[in-house]
């Protein structure tokens, strides 16, 4: 047993061990072998506690912190227009050459109903720059697709700041 625990020993840095009934482990004799295992055991819980936080060292992407009040709110990737109020048999190239005259289009999600295969009523178009959403904005809402007056604003908006005591 104890050439057995050598080799643990020597193949690990560290072991961590968790007994939960230790009344079927009293009657059995302590060697030197578990006596230095014992001692070499640190006790840790939860994951990630290898190299002080290795799992937070990854490249994440990060919305930008502006905290200069309300007002629009870029997404991680580009600023995104929420477009509602589409009639259900307009479709994404409706929509495309629409929003398009605005600016390069870098993502279009539309929605469709499972049931009807027509839009759901709303979409959302994300551009790479603020200068092309705002623009989107302010010229296409109000404007009708398909004789239908559709309505255009931010997707994502900043909350109002609190005040310090108010919850």
């Amino acid at each position: 047993v104890s050439h057995v625990l050598s080799k643990i020993m020597a193949a690990m840095d560290e072991v961590s061990v968790r007994i939960d009934d230790e009344q079927q482990f009293e009657d059995i004799p302590e060697s030197d072998d578990l006596r230095q295992l014992k001692s070499q055991v640190k006790s840790k819980r939860g994951r990630g506690f290898g190299d002080s936080g290795a799992g937070l060292q990854g490249q994440f992407d990060v919305v930008d912190k502006d905290d200069s009040g309300q007002g629009p709110q870029r997404s991680v990737e580009g600023w995104i227009v929420f477009i509602s109020n589409i009639h259900e048999e307009a479709t994404e190239e409706d929509l495309s050459d629409a929003f398009s005259e605005y600016g390069d289009i870098k993502n279009m999600h539309v929605n469709l109903d499972r049931r009807t295969g027509f839009l759901k009523g709303y979409a959302l178009v994300e551009y790479d720059t603020y200068k092309e959403a705002l623009n989107a904005i302010q010229k296409s809402n109000g404007s009708e697709i398909l004789g239908q007056k559709i309505k255009v604003d931010w997707a994502f908006v900043k909350p109002k700041s609190r005040r310090a005591g108010h919850r």
